[in-house]
């Protein structure tokens, strides 16, 4: 075993000595094999094969991106801009067309005229969003013949000559005068005119239309009259009989849907000592409709009313002594309304963004009857009511007898229909005061006083117009400003969803913006008021989702741009709902 071992050895130690003297060869490299080779150039397979690999690359592109694209629906930015910009550095111009009319005078028309619009220019005060365009033209009725000046009014006067005289002023009858000036001028019509007559009793009565008329004595009356005209004129037609200016956005109760809700409430503060109820039904026939009716180019108004009990005022009262009654002071007033036991809920038609005004009748308790309100000067007022701008009015009615013994009366008493009467025009008087016009038929000027005929829907043409001009402006302006913020708003937020029925409504906001400015541009106040009321029901139909704040914040001016088209007209948009009383 020895032997073969190292046999073993020694062959192996010859051969690594052999492989180490062997030079080294390098290891042979892969032949190229002709037969492997492609010997045509590569055909159509191949390039079919690319491009729908390719296509189809392409084409699942597309659906990712799709899946992750936000839509938007396109948005008129370039005329939203403009419209903001527009009504952001001109101003909203309304068109004016007056008249005045000199009946047994000899002066030069043309002097006349400028004198007056001189007067007019003084007294004109520049609202930094709404002004107007004046147009002004005189005649001068001498009895033999008449003058007219020249004007640019594209409303030709329809006076003829010889059509009233100074005799048709000499009568104390005012609403006579008034509906005899009414044919003279044509009917209905924009056109504010002004008769000046002489005479020994000196008035000025501004009348129920577009009409007033002024009676001067002798002397310097030229002079006096034609400061009395440029009153009447900018003041009172313009102005409406403020102070302050012609538009005044604060004094404008009315939704953004244009919708006023008159909610009118008896309240009994203890139904132990007595229980009174009312002829609702009456009032609002022969009182609210007309009223309604008349306001319905401004905003469409329904009315409700409600009986209810165990509602005791907030705030405190003390006797009088002198009086014989129960006094609350002016200083009161704020605690007087009771949120905590007066639930004024309407209905669920008054919801929403339609404005809600609340209209009280409180009936004391025995324990503070008589109730009478005194005001800062000590007097006792005569209404015994007070109103709450932007909420509503109330008013103490203090039932007859209240101070007799039997004061615990079983049967339910109704509320006498003449007391009704004389409370609703209360309330009428309220409901102008919340409009901005004075309860008062009388206008104090730097030239005089001015009587104001009322008339008997509340509201005179002429007061009618000066709202319509103010609804128009502040929701115009309004309207431009919230597009203006709402474009904005969409173009700094690009990954922001805008459905196609935001943008839909969008445009009908911007066409009614439009509209509204042309007409109180070219002065066409003769639209029609059914659109608004259109829009308004299709904008309610938009369905709720994620796009619930886009639609309350387009909802808004929707509706803005749409309330700014209504004019002042004949054509009436009121729709009263039912009544409901609640007990």
């Amino acid at each position: 075993m020895a032997e073969i071992s190292e046999a073993h050895d020694s062959d192996s130690s010859k051969s690594t000595d052999n492989a180490s003297e062997a030079p080294t060869q390098p290891e042979s490299e892969p032949e190229f094999n002709p037969k492997l080779m492609r010997k045509t150039k590569p055909g159509l397979k191949r390039l079919f094969l690319t491009f729908s690999v390719l296509f189809s690359f392409l084409l699942g592109l597309q659906f990712l991106w799709k899946s992750v694209e936000i839509y938007r629906s396109p948005l008129p930015f370039r005329e939203i801009d403009s419209l903001s910009t527009q009504l952001g550095s001109d101003h909203l111009i309304f068109p004016l067309h007056f008249h005045a009319l000199f009946v047994g005078f000899d002066s030069d028309p043309d002097r006349l005229r400028l004198s007056i619009l001189s007067e007019i220019t003084k007294l004109t005060s520049q609202n930094p969003k709404c002004s107007h365009n004046y147009t002004l033209s005189v005649t001068v009725d001498s009895g033999s013949h008449c003058l007219h000046s020249p004007t640019t009014s594209p409303h030709s006067c329809s006076y003829q000559c010889g059509s009233i005289t100074a005799i048709d002023f000499d009568q104390n009858d005012d609403v006579a005068i008034d509906e005899r000036l009414v044919p003279v001028f044509g009917g209905k019509t924009n056109e504010y005119s002004v008769v000046v007559v002489k005479g020994e009793s000196e008035r000025a009565v501004v009348g129920k239309n577009r009409r007033a008329w002024v009676v001067v004595g002798s002397g310097r009356e030229v002079e006096i009259a034609v400061v009395k005209v440029a009153e009447v004129l900018v003041k009172v037609f313009v102005n409406g009989g403020r102070e302050e200016g012609s538009i005044r956005n604060e004094f404008m109760p009315v939704g953004a849907d244009g919708r006023i809700v008159l909610s009118f409430n008896l309240l009994n503060a203890d139904p132990r000592d007595w229980v009174y109820d009312w002829d609702f039904r009456k009032i609002d026939n022969n009182l609210l409709a007309p009223m309604i009716e008349a306001l319905g180019p401004v905003a469409n108004i329904s009315v409700e009313s409600q009986v209810l009990y165990h509602t005791p005022k907030a705030s405190f009262s003390y006797w009088d002594q002198q009086l014989q009654s129960y006094v609350f002071s002016t200083k009161d007033l704020p605690f007087f309304v009771n949120s905590n036991e007066w639930h004024l809920d309407t209905s669920i038609a008054a919801g929403g963004r339609s404005k809600i005004l609340q209209f009280v009748v409180y009936v004391p308790s025995a324990k503070e009857c008589p109730l009478l309100l005194q005001l800062p000067n000590g007097e006792i007022s005569n209404t015994n009511g007070f109103i709450s701008p932007m909420w509503g009015g109330v008013i103490v009615w203090n039932p007859q007898g209240c101070l007799k013994d039997d004061n615990k009366p079983t049967a339910r008493r109704t509320i006498p229909m003449q007391d009704l009467e004389n409370m609703f025009e209360v309330f009428t008087g309220q409901f102008r005061q919340l409009f901005g016009f004075k309860s008062v038929n009388i206008y104090a000027g730097a030239s005089g006083v001015w009587n104001l005929l009322p008339s008997e829907r509340g509201f005179t043409e002429w007061e009618l117009d000066v709202l319509s001009r103010q609804h128009t402006c502040f929701n115009l302006h309004s309207c431009a400003s919230t597009l203006g913020s709402l474009s904005r708003l969409v173009q700094s937020l690009p990954r922001m969803i805008i459905m196609d029925e935001i943008g839909k409504q969008v445009k009908f906001s911007l066409e009614a913006a439009k509209l509204a400015q042309s007409n109180a541009s070219n002065g066409v106040y003769e639209s029609s008021a059914d659109y608004p009321s259109k829009q308004f029901t299709l904008f309610c139909q938009l369905p709720q989702g994620k796009q619930g704040l886009w639609q309350r914040m387009l909802f808004s001016t929707h509706l803005l741009c749409l309330s700014a088209t209504i004019p002042s007209s004949t054509v009436l948009l009121s729709t009263r709902s039912k009544r409901t009383e609640k007990i």
